[in-house]
């Protein structure tokens, strides 16, 4: 089984495909980093040999910040945001939409489930 970087790749798939499971590595740069590493994009996981996954394992080192990392990164950008007050910091600290979306009747993936409006009861009026 192939391990990079903490993640285990799925075996069933083909080398360019299982790299994408990995934080920070998308379609096009996972082609680059197997054009680089020599390794057969449509070889199997299963089927690369521990040369090659340590090829692959180099190159992704050399290149730049994948998983942990980058979490980390992107974490700190935010709490930079937030801490120094800018609307996009504000933004993410009452959780709503950064990017300049519509909130009136959209945005249920980031607000979450409607608190819908609980009606009050109208008390009886006691009978004397």
């Amino acid at each position: 089984m192939a391990r990079i970087a903490g993640v285990d790749l799925p075996r069933q798939k083909r080398a360019n495909i299982g790299l994408t499971y990995i934080y920070g590595i998308g379609g096009p740069r996972a082609a680059r980093i197997l054009g680089q590493a020599n390794v057969d994009p449509m070889k199997k996981v299963q089927d690369l040999s521990e040369d090659e996954v340590n090829r692959i394992r180099q190159v992704i080192e050399a290149e730049g910040m994948v998983e942990g990392d980058l979490r980390k990164e992107v974490q700190m950008n935010i709490k930079r945001l937030i801490e120094i007050g800018s609307y996009r910091g504000y933004r993410h600290r009452r959780n709503l939409p950064v990017r300049g979306q519509r909130t009136h009747t959209n945005a249920r993936t980031r607000k979450g489930p409607r608190k819908g409006t609980v009606a009050q009861k109208k008390k009886a009026t006691a009978k004397t």
